[in-house]
Parts: C-alpha cells; structure tokens; sequence
C-alpha cells in the first residue's frame, strides 16, 4: 500500500482512511495533532458531520471530489 507522508496532511483537506478501525471512510481533515510519541493523529468529518479520530498514517489524501 502506497500511503502520502504525514506532511501532505493539511487542515481541510479531503482523504480517505485505508487502514485502521474507520477504513473506507472518507471526508474532510480537521484539528490535527502530534502526540509526545510523534504519532499524528487526526479529526476526520465526514459529510453527514459524523467526526472521528485517525493515525495520520492511516490516510491517504485525495481530490476535493473524492477520487
């Protein structure tokens, strides 16, 4: 699997989870953080405004469209 690197993650962005509890889920970046471990993690809004938390490493950044 060919993931982006964590520094492609910006706050609006739309990504797509592809690992993890929320893979398949897709929607739009928001309050992203860096633990004291160095993990990113995330808040992911979906278009329903469901949120949800994600590693950085499990996304993989996409067109605005969704593709």
């Amino acid at each position: 699997m060919n993931l982006k690197s964590p520094e492609k993650l910006t706050d609006g962005a739309f990504c797509k989870v592809v690992d993890g509890t929320h893979a398949g889920k897709s929607g739009i970046v928001r309050d992203i953080n860096t633990s004291k471990t160095g993990h990113i993690t995330i808040t992911v809004v979906q278009a329903s405004g469901e949120r949800f938390k994600t590693l950085g490493k499990n996304v993989v950044v996409q067109a605005a469209t969704g593709e």
